[in-house]
């Protein structure tokens, strides 16, 4: 029978030994999370951290610079198109030089290269006539007399033969009114003005800065438009288009082509009109 006083049993434990005792963990107050001192130290002593914040770094600076520099050009793009518009009459797109960077040319007003293209609709009162500008050094330095300067400028212009038909026909009461075509002839470098009285044939020739259609033959018009009539109406209408640009842009060269007339103009060390020289320029 049990003893109801009886101790309970005991682990038994090797003679001459205590039985170790079980304590309790001592009781620990509430964690303090690490401060974002100490955290901000541990991210930086991280390498790859270190190299991450670089590159992010970077990236953000090369993204502000492309921004400005993207923002920049197109403005850049968009004003000498417009000046040039005004100057020609028509339609114009126009770009900068990849390099060196455009804020670097804008920041030193020295710009290397630009290049310029006409929709070809007209050019002043020339119809179906599209030019092409190269032009390089330009150096925007505003004086007494101008507003920079242009190392050098080629503009090469194309006509085709029903612009030329529209054109003299538009402009040219005497001579427009029996125009019903033209013919081009490349081998004698020679333009053929067609109507049902006769034809003019006329060589484009470089004069005077400009483009004139010299008559060389008269074709059944007989007494009704003699050759002293013709030459001076052409005289007057090539001078007209061709002449007095700004810069000292001129003529140098025409030839004539299957499709029309082409030729080149240029001018090179010339200084840029200032706004009140030329209304067109008043936006550089």
């Amino acid at each position: 029978m049990t003893d109801p006083w009886a101790r309970p049993n005991q682990p038994s434990t090797p003679q001459g030994q205590v039985a170790p005792t079980q304590q309790a963990p001592p009781p620990q107050g509430p964690q303090e999370p690490p401060s974002s001192a100490s955290k901000i130290k541990d991210f930086f002593r991280d390498p790859l951290s270190i190299v991450l914040v670089v590159v992010i770094v970077v990236a953000l600076v090369l993204a502000g610079v492309l921004a400005g520099e993207l923002y920049a050009r197109k403005r850049a793009n968009d004003v000498v198109a417009r000046v040039t518009s005004c100057v020609v009459e028509d339609e114009v797109s126009a770009s900068f030089g990849v390099m060196p960077p455009f804020l670097i040319q804008h920041m030193s007003g020295h710009y290397t290269n630009i290049h310029i293209e006409t929709a070809g609709n007209q050019i002043r009162d020339a119809k179906d006539m599209k030019v092409e500008l190269s032009i390089q050094d330009v150096r925007l330095e505003d004086t007494a007399t101008s507003g920079g300067s242009v190392g050098s400028l080629v503009a090469d212009i194309s006509w085709s033969s029903e612009g030329i038909r529209q054109t003299i026909s538009d402009s040219i009461p005497l001579i427009g009114a029996f125009v019903t075509g033209v013919t081009t002839n490349p081998s004698d470098g020679t333009i053929e003005l067609e109507g049902a009285l006769g034809s003019i044939k006329a060589r484009p020739t470089v004069a005077d800065g400009g483009i004139s259609l010299q008559v060389i033959e008269l074709t059944g018009l007989g007494f009704t438009l003699p050759r002293e009539a013709v030459q001076p109406a052409l005289d007057a209408f090539t001078s007209e288009l061709t002449t007095n640009y700004p810069m000292g842009i001129k003529a140098d060269s025409v030839d004539v082509t299957d499709d029309g007339v082409v030729s080149r103009f240029s001018t090179s060390n010339a200084e840029i009109p200032k706004g009140q020289q030329d209304p067109c320029f008043t936006a550089l």
